[in-house]
């Protein structure tokens, strides 16, 4: 692999650090300076770039053209539309909490930015590098369920009030599947270290040693997707993470159809605007936090780090925007109920499928564990699925129905 890019990265930062070795203080600042700002700048421009991504695309799966009018192919739009938000009025209902009224959306801003955080960007490229890294993501996520409950309380709205209810039973109970799908990823790796996370799914042993050929595959498959308990535990997280975003079609918080904007009906301007960034970031984070767990985060072929890391990444927002264009809305309870009775004990199961395949190496070998895996252990989840979606299923009316007229 050639990290050669996160390389010079680094170097540049160490660099400038070193430029104030005669002022400490003034060299601690400048050493968190580096380790915020660029990474808050790049994910602010994801996010205007992504705006205009989801927009292109759902314009092109509905046979529409999207924005096209305000620079070439529109891709200005995202400016247009946050000086727009900024120039809007800020309107504050007279009967709201209006101190909680304003923490809300900063409250789901400050999480959002540091979860992007603990994102292993590259080969040393992390803005907060801790062991524990993956479980302080999970908790400072978990943070979102009281800032989106805080806008809708705060509001004195019916719909603003049903919005953040639903919102905080959703996130709750597709909180518990999301975790439980890391579990078995930490578990095989051995560490909530996200770099140790890349680095063991970086060579497979028997795929270590050979030709050119070999390793290139090498790069691909050890990743934790390509395991029988890996690919379901990377579906398991993917549709739990939608959840999490508020993402379609769990994006029920939000259903404009039925109450209005949810949460966010009381705010405008600048504040609605601060909770639109702050999901785009999130959907972000997760996408960034499943790139790391399943797919290998900054290792691949060729040129490792940073590039990689990015593809990824996009790469899953992407399918979230294919999702969106696709799937209708689900109703409340086949979203609790998919949670619950479906999703949670399938990614329970999937940790005792990944003990097993981890058990299998050992003894047989990473071949035969590999091959083995994926005929016994992910024959045992589709058995499972199944089996859960007949007893899940809604009950039937037997015989015709019988339409009786008043006269």
């Amino acid at each position: 692999m050639n990290n050669f890019i996160d390389y010079k990265l680094i170097e540049l930062g160490q660099w400038t650090v070193g430029l104030f070795n005669d002022y400490p203080v003034v060299q601690i600042l400048v050493h968190l300076l580096l380790a915020t700002l660029p990474l808050t700048l790049a994910f602010m421009g994801a996010f205007g770039f992504s705006t205009w991504l989801e927009r292109k695309g759902l314009a092109r799966i509905q046979n529409r053209l999207g924005p096209n009018r305000v620079g070439i192919f529109g891709l200005l739009q995202p400016l247009a539309d946050g000086i727009k938000m900024l120039l809007k009025e800020d309107i504050v209902p007279d009967r709201s909490d209006k101190l909680f009224h304003f923490l809300a959306p900063v409250m789901l801003m400050v999480p959002a930015f540091i979860a992007v955080g603990f994102l292993p960007l590259g080969d040393g490229l992390m803005a907060l590098p801790m062991d524990s890294a993956i479980l302080f993501f999970f908790a400072v996520g978990s943070l979102n369920t009281i800032a989106v409950f805080m806008a809708g309380w705060s509001s004195r709205n019916k719909y603003s009030l049903l919005g953040g209810m639903r919102a905080v039973a959703q996130m709750i109970s597709y909180e518990i599947p999301l975790v439980l799908s890391a579990v078995a990823v930490i578990m095989f790796s051995g560490s909530l270290n996200a770099q140790e996370i890349v680095a063991s799914q970086q060579i497979q042993s028997w795929l270590a040693s050979g030709n050119l050929v070999k390793e290139f595959f090498g790069q691909i498959l050890g990743w934790h997707i390509f395991k029988p308990w890996g690919f379901a535990g990377f579906i398991f997280f993917f549709v739990a993470a939608l959840a999490e975003a508020n993402r379609s079609p769990f994006d029920l918080p939000e259903a404009d159809s039925e109450i209005i904007a949810g949460h966010l009906t009381e705010y405008s301007g600048f504040k609605y605007a601060i909770f639109f960034m702050a999901e785009y970031i999130s959907a972000f984070a997760i996408a960034g936090i499943a790139t790391t767990l399943f797919l290998g985060g900054w290792s691949g072929p060729v040129i490792a780090g940073l590039p990689w890391f990015i593809i990824k990444m996009f790469s899953l927002f992407a399918v979230m925007i294919w999702i969106r264009g696709t799937l209708p809305r689900l109703r409340v309870d086949q979203l609790m109920g998919y949670a619950w009775k479906f999703l949670l004990p399938l990614a329970i199961l999937n940790i005792f499928v990944a003990g097993f395949y981890y058990f299998a190496e050992q003894q047989f070998g990473s071949l035969a564990a590999f091959i083995g895996g994926w005929v016994i252990g992910f024959g045992i989840l589709q058995t499972a699925a199944k089996g859960l979606s007949r007893l899940n299923k809604s009950p039937t009316l037997d015989g015709k129905r019988v339409y009786q007229l008043v006269e």
